[in-house]
């Protein structure tokens, strides 16, 4: 069995460390994004099992980013999980209008994000 495939975009460099460690320790393979423009340049060559993407960061926030994966037929049945410290139901609405799975708040717990990353990938198993 492959180790399962994670890109983590968010402009926030600590969430990326912490995540990406905490997905490390859990035998994912992990590539990390700043924005929607640097995670559709590493999705070029490398294809995750599912996607975690902020809102709101410059270059492309993560719902245009939803949005061009969905309507490319390499990355549309990728999931994606929106993580956010906005709070506004806009942005809940708007992202999973685009596609999203799941909207979580920052800050967030950990065995929350686990337990829906995996309940995730065994949906998306299942076709």
């Amino acid at each position: 069995m492959h180790k399962k495939k994670i890109l983590i975009v968010d402009d926030e460099y600590d969430i990326t460390e912490f995540l990406s460690y905490n997905f490390k320790k859990r035998e994912f393979e992990v590539r990390v994004a700043m924005n929607g423009i640097e995670a559709q340049q590493i999705l070029l060559t490398w294809l995750p099992d599912i996607i975690i993407t902020d809102i709101l960061m410059p270059e492309q926030n993560g719902i245009g980013l939803c949005h061009d994966l969905k309507n490319n037929i390499l990355t549309k049945n990728i999931p994606v999980v929106f993580l956010s410290a906005s709070s506004d139901e806009y942005h809940a609405l708007a992202a999973m209008d685009a596609g999203g799975v799941h909207y979580i708040s920052k800050p967030v717990r950990l065995e929350i994000l686990f337990k829906m990353v995996e309940e995730v990938l065994i949906d998306a198993q299942k076709g």
